[in-house]
């Protein structure tokens, strides 16, 4: 990223700008730049040949010399001349130099290697002589960008299939060739150096290594743009990583403009430019080609066409600078400088995760101060892996990847790679084996931390990294001078670095000699090397502990300490450490030594621990340490017990080993074969139906191809089905029963209809066929959502009524959304969402539907979203229709009336009607709506005299308790049956609401005991042995209210550790009831009162697994099953965790025995809001928990990047244990308490907005 924040401190020597960066930012903040267009486009139009080319110089030149354009410069330097003279006075602010190849290496194709440095001085003075001129003529400064190409070679990609590990070029080779080109660019009067078409970011790294080293040793420092390529719609550069991670790695050179050209339209390169720009504090530059190419290789995308979208790219405040690549011409360039020479530019961002360390593989990584301890996996060490170790040793690499592989898979979220030893050349098996990693997406994507203890095997990694790795590591135990010239160097490849506290009095061992040491080179890494402190990490030295050595018994202590002391005085600096150091005395005893881990990281993590360098598949679970062994390993960990070390020994030798069920009858069978698959689908029986399909496709009278058997009688069941489903009589259970039975007869044809297209094609050239299909309808779970279940039914009975589905699945980008819909032509677009941020990303899809001019529908469905909603946030963002859909049975006639051409306006212009009474209804009753003030609502709170009631009671223990593969058999009884028949759409009528009573409704009775009896045999399957598990976790800690928040304390309580933040009721009540926050139920810190709170959270694990196998065999039924399933099995896991909670591990009700009918009423003392939910309506709060509980190391519950959690079966909240503590909706609030709110959670009035939309009580 472009410079942060940076301490107060920072020394101008290690921070100094070129003047010429003044002088641009202050014309970028005050006006959109524009660049040049295509020189190349312009050169061909010249229609030169080789003559041209060569010109007297290079007459008698031994190779072919046409498409050289760069050696035009001096063989036709009148016609280059011309071609910048054009561009500027089509009103390009900045024209490129003509040296996109003008490396050595690029010009060794030709023979000319030798004339790199005289081709890029010619080519600069060149474009500086046109520059001059015309900014004599008009009055108005012109600016020169050195062209600093690609190169015809790669770092990154082997170009022998073969060999993924063989690279033709190395890294010194490209500096060395890209520093001859910068020192011709800046002797020929360069004002920009420019860094584009960046196809390999390894490339690029090389090219920037090049220009700092010339910047510090011998030339006076420009600014620099830096412009990478996205090759299609994947979002992707050639060598495989995101826009983000390119921004990570290239970040480290702190160009004055980073941003895209190239490979992409700017209509297709809009994502990506709008994903960089939210990545970097950097000015944006964007020049697309125009358009994509045609079938030629030509261009044709018009000059208003390209400044059109240009346009809107400024206007939307993405970009700095716009100019074209290739297919642009002047008269782009003059319509793109017109469309945009009133606009507004973009206003760059002060900081973008400026408190992250921010990394990179294929794919961005930051570290932060919500993330969850990093695991550093360990096993790619020679040292430290014996399997490892011996495969590098026989040169075995490929198979030695399968460890890299495997601990990626196991947790790894960086990369540890280590190749110090003896009989190893470390420099050459480091970059052979980064080179192998490369060739490995599933690996390539975590960023690599390069450790050795020798700096040449380091370069050699540093050399072969395409992303932001980490360097592991530097100290001070050779002196400052060696420390800064090394760090200086980590700092030109672009690497955070690992600082180990020595210095050269040798090893810190207590906690003030750490401390000491990682201030002091904290301060040469900030002040006079420039290191971004996000980018520096201390391993304050974890070493071993139970040695038998008085001396070593308190090296685990003052690790721990000397971490928390560096986290708070050194500001943004991270702290890891190599763990298997710590139990090395216990080698061979892997169970002691991994308790011993389990342990120390506990603590170590609470005290500021940010990341290890660990095994990832072997870490235990704090809670599930045996109680015996934990004690003695915390003993030796803090230094408890003098005989600790003996005792955990004695332990090692002693417990350490190295419904009724309905009669059928088969009387169908004797119908036609068309009855019986009508029977079979409208019964859901797939028994017999390949037979009954192969029979109607061999009577070729009557169905000549196999499409026929689809289009007939298939077809004509799931009418049937439909219809059927539509009356009423048959239910959405069964809709999808039916849907299985279909896939499977589809399926048995599919081989058949291709084999019949093949034949087609070779006979007619053409296997043009009639769509049997009503429309294609697009579905997908927005960004950021991972629930599906609702979808995947409304998918189900879309099918069933001859909608061809495609289901994109969940957390889809709108780009892939919109983009898919176009693919397949798609004429309905749904989109579901369960948690409140999705409702954001519906608007974002509509908004980008309507500026791309789509006029496809669009449905909106899920939980959080209404028809109000729809109306009033969605609606008037697109043109086109945007219907809210209830649920499945609504669907079909939805979508059929949207087709319908007969009905479609109508019915759009009555939807259209209904939405715009819905949203005058919604602005009239938030006129109606009365709040009183948040001071007068904080008045009429609950009070509770809390020296009047009973004291409340401590719970058990303090701190967390975690529950893996809990008794899902204790769950079932706990289980609310009555939400599950809802998802099914099955609702019996009064007084057969509610379950077990739906049983004997005459309408759904018979169908709900089917589904219910369906649902007690997979419930068994998935309880039994299906790789279904349950995790929980449960925590206490002290706690006091303070005002509308909840500070939390672990023992001393005048230092809080966290904070929950409370919303209280506004909304005006005819009653005297109080206005609630949930900081009502728990004790003031001033009422003298000792109370706590609780966090909970749940999971079902492997569920999703388990609906995927089912889907793939067809079985759309179980597949749903199991999801509605899973969600029960949560909601029933907090529900039983919570009664244990009352009785037992909180013990406030130790009497209380009610049946499960009174839970799901709520008649117990206590409650348990979820977070996200109307007590408690604030999804963020879920950060305070996952960071206070440790939730996503300790379960593996994760969250996603809206907050939803992972797996999508889960459950979080907090606990109250006040008898007046009570269930409650907050409802609308005001603009005074967000204002309130967001200066309580130091976030943003707007960010704050975007969380709590819809309880907003103002538009």
């Amino acid at each position: 990223m472009a410079p942060t924040d940076v301490p107060p401190h920072m020394s101008a020597a290690a921070e100094r700008s070129a003047p010429l960066d003044s002088e641009l930012t202050a014309i970028l903040q005050q006006r959109i730049m524009v660049l040049d267009g295509g020189m190349g486009t312009m050169i061909q139009q010249q229609k030169l040949e080789e003559e041209h080319f060569r010109g007297e110089e290079f007459k008698e030149h031994g190779l072919p010399l046409k498409g050289n354009n760069d050696l035009l410069s001096i063989t036709q330097p009148d016609i280059i001349y011309q071609i910048h003279r054009e561009y500027l006075e089509g009103g390009a602010d900045i024209i490129e130099t003509n040296t996109f190849s003008s490396t050595s290496v690029a010009q060794a194709d030709y023979g000319l290697e030798h004339m790199a440095y005289r081709l890029n001085r010619a080519s600069a003075e060149l474009a500086r002589r046109a520059a001059d001129d015309v900014a004599k003529q008009t009055g108005c400064k012109r600016f020169v960008a050195g062209a600093v190409g690609p190169t015809n070679k790669t770092l990154s990609v082997s170009p022998c299939v073969e060999r993924p590990d063989f690279r033709n070029i190395t890294f010194d080779e490209l500096v060395e060739a890209y520093s001859e080109q910068v020192r011709g660019l800046l002797d020929g009067g360069a004002d920009v150096l420019l860094v584009e078409t960046i196809f390999d970011t390894a490339n690029a790294k090389a090219a920037l290594f090049a220009i700092s080293l010339l910047f510090e040793k011998s030339y006076e420092k420009k600014p620099i743009f830096i412009s990478g390529t996205i090759v299609d719609r994947s979002g992707r550069t050639l060598s495989g990583q995101t826009g983000e991670a390119f921004v990570m790695s290239v970040s480290h050179i702190k160009p004055l403009c980073i941003g895209l050209n190239c490979a992409l339209g700017a209509t297709e390169m809009r994502p990506f430019i709008e994903a960089i720009g939210k990545s970097t504090t950097a000015f944006i530059i964007c020049y697309p080609n125009a358009g994509l190419p045609n079938t030629f290789g030509g261009y044709d995308e018009t000059p208003q066409v390209t400044a059109s979208s240009l346009k809107e790219f400024v206007v939307d405040g993405l970009v700095n600078i716009v100019g074209g690549c290739c297919g642009t011409t002047p008269s782009h360039i003059r319509a793109i400088s017109e469309a945009v020479r009133h606009c507004r530019p973009r206003v760059a961002a002060a900081d973008v995760y400026q408190d992250y360390l921010q990394l990179s593989g294929l794919e961005p990584f930051r570290i932060g101060p919500y993330t969850n301890f990093v695991n550093i996996g360990e096993r790619c060490n020679v040292a430290g892996s014996r399997k490892f170790a011996k495969l590098i040793m026989a040169g075995n690499y490929e198979e030695a990847l399968t460890i890299a592989k495997a601990q990626v898979e196991m947790g790894a979220q960086i990369l540890d790679i280590n190749m110090d030893e003896g009989m190893l050349d470390g420099p050459t098996a480091m970059a052979r084996f980064c080179n192998f990693i490369a060739s490995e997406p599933d690996i390539a994507r975590v960023p690599l931390c390069i450790d050795s203890s020798n700096f040449s095997v380091i370069e050699a990694g540093l050399k072969c990294c395409q992303g932001k790795c980490i360097v592991n590591s530097i100290s001070l135990k050779e002196g400052e001078q060696e420390f800064i010239l090394r760090a200086t160097t980590v700092r030109r490849y672009g690497a955070a670095v690992v600082v180990m506290a020595f210095d050269e009095e040798g090893q810190a061992t207590d906690t003030d000699r750490k401390v000491e040491i990682c201030t002091r080179a904290y301060k040469l890494l900030i002040n006079e090397v420039g290191f971004d402190p996000s980018d520096v990490i201390f391993d304050p030295n974890i070493l071993t502990i139970g040695t038998g050595m008085e001396e070593h018994n308190d090296y685990a202590v003052n690790f721990i300490r000397a971490a928390k002391i560096i986290k708070e005085t050194l500001p943004r600096a991270k702290v890891s450490g190599g763990l298997s150091n710590l139990s090395f005395s216990f080698r061979g005893m892997d169970a002691i030594r991994e308790a011993m881990h389990g342990a120390f990281l506990y603590h170590a993590i609470k005290d500021g621990m940010d990341m290890g360098i660990v095994n990832a598949g072997n870490l235990p679970v704090y809670d599930n340490i045996d109680k015996e062994l934990l004690v003695l390993c915390e003993n030796l960990i803090w230094n408890r017990d003098v005989e600790a070390t003996e005792k955990l020994l004695t332990y090692a030798q002693n417990h350490v080993k190295g419904g009724k069920k309905e009669i059928q009858t088969d009387e169908w069978r004797t119908r036609s074969v068309e009855e019986r698959l009508e029977y079979a689908l409208i019964k859901g029986i797939d028994k017999y139906v390949v037979d009954d399909v192969e029979e109607c496709r061999a009577q070729t009278d009557r169905y000549s191809r196999p499409l026929h058997v689809i289009e007939g009688p298939l077809m004509n069941g799931m009418k049937v089905v439909g219809d059927l489903f539509g009356a009423g009589k048959m239910f959405l259970p069964q809709v999808i029963k039916s849907a299985r039975v279909m896939k499977k007869a589809v399926g048995y044809l599919i081989p058949f209809m291709e084999k019949e297209r093949e034949k087609m094609m070779a006979s007619s050239g053409s296997a043009e066929e009639t769509d049997p299909y009503q429309g294609t309808i697009i579905l997908a779970t927005v960004k950021g959502d991972v629930h599906d279940i609702g979808k995947n039914i409304v998918g189900v009975v879309l099918g069933c009524n001859n909608f061809r589905v495609v289901d994109l699945g969940v957390m889809v980008p709108c780009d892939r959304i919109l983009r898919e819909a176009l693919s397949h032509r798609a004429d309905i677009i749904g989109l579901s969402g369960l948690i409140t941020p999705s409702l954001d990303e519906m608007i974002h899809v509509a908004k980008e539907m309507e500026r791309l001019g789509m006029r496809t529908p669009l449905l909106i469905g899920g939980a959080t979203t209404s028809k109000t909603h729809t109306a009033v946030k969605i609606a008037p963002c697109y043109s086109c229709p945007v219907i809210h859909v209830l649920d499945a049975s609504r669907s079909v006639v939805v979508c059929s009336q949207l087709l319908d051409e007969t009905v479609r306006e109508d019915y759009f212009q009555d939807v259209t009607e209904e939405y715009e009474e819905i949203r005058q209804d919604h602005y009239d009753s938030l006129k109606d709506r009365r709040f009183l003030s948040l001071s007068q609502a904080r008045q009429k709170a609950l009070h509770i005299d809390w020296l009047a009631t009973p004291t409340p009671t401590p719970p058990q223990f303090l701190g967390t308790r975690v529950f893996e593969r809990y008794d899902l058999n204790r769950l079932v009884d706990f289980i609310d049956w009555k939400p599950f028949f809802d998802v099914w759409q099955l609702r019996g009528r009064y007084p057969n609401r509610g379950f077990p009573k739906i049983f004997q409704d005459q309408t759904v009775g018979s169908e709900a005991r089917q589904l219910f009896d369906d649902a007690q045999r997979l419930l068994s399957q998935m309880i039994d042995g299906c790789g279904v598990e349950g995790r929980g976790l449960v925590g206490f800690w002290h706690a006091q209210s303070d005002g509308d928040d909840i500070k939390v304390y672990k023992d001393d309580v005048t230092h809080p550790i966290a904070t929950f933040h409370g919303l209280r009721q506004q909304v005006e009540k005819d009653t005297l009831e109080p206005y609630l926050c949930v900081s009502d139920f728990v004790a003031p810190v001033d009422s003298g009162v000792e109370d706590f709170i609780g966090v909970f959270t749940v999971g079902v694990f492997g569920a999703e697994e388990l609906s995927q196998q089912f889907q793939s065999g067809g079985d759309d039924y179980s597949s749903i099953m199991v999801k509605v399933l899973a969600d029960r099995l949560a909601e029933a896991f907090a529900e039983e965790l919570h009664a244990r909670v009352r009785r037992e591990l909180w013990g406030y009700c130790t009497d209380e025995v009610l049946q499960t009918s009174d839970l799901h009423r709520v008649r117990y003392q206590g409650i348990r809001p979820a977070v996200g939910y109307p007590s408690q309506p604030d999804h963020t709060e879920k950060t305070t928990m996952w960071s206070l509980a440790g939730i996503q190391e300790k379960t593996g519950i994760c969250l996603t990047e809206s907050l939803a959690m992972t797996p999508a079966a889960s459950v979080c909240g907090l606990y109250f244990s006040h008898p007046r503590a009570s269930y409650f909706a907050v409802g609308k609030i005001t603009k005074e308490q967000v204002e309130d709110y967001s200066r309580r959670k130091k976030m943003s009035v707007e960010e704050v907005e975007r969380w709590l939309a819809p309880i907003l009580g103002y538009d």
